[in-house]
């Protein structure tokens, strides 16, 4: 079955980094989209970044653009989220999902992930 497994979180002063890794198995996903959400209590899961197996094309949620790279390893089947110039309210749970890429359809919608990893606390301290 579908595993995908977050490490990296962690606490890290304001404008520091922190770099998320999610090792992905059990299936082949050059067809999928790999993405990054993100949480806090009372809050819906939001959208942070995507990457496209298959060509490496990035999608960026507008809070952090600039700050954030997400990008891939393919012969260790890894997707990383560089997290730079990080703030207080980059505090959350970060999940790592997987979803069969169809063009650009729900890229940054929970509804276009059906794989779910368990989540990693970031926390950033002002």
């Amino acid at each position: 079955q579908v595993q995908l497994v977050e490490s990296g979180g962690g606490l890290v002063q304001a404008g520091g980094s922190l770099r998320l890794a999610c090792a992905a198995s059990g299936r082949t996903f050059s067809n999928y989209r790999m993405g990054w959400f993100r949480q806090t209590p009372g809050k819906e899961r939001e959208f942070v970044a995507a990457i496209r197996w298959s060509d490496g094309y990035t999608f960026y949620a507008d809070s952090v653009k600039g700050r954030f790279i997400i990008s891939r390893e393919n012969a260790k089947n890894t997707v990383f989220l560089q997290m730079n110039s990080l703030k207080p309210e980059d505090t959350a749970v970060y999940y790592c999902a997987a979803g069969y890429s169809v063009g650009t359809f729900r890229t940054m919608d929970v509804r276009g992930y059906a794989y779910w990893g368990q989540g990693t606390q970031v926390t950033v301290s002002s």
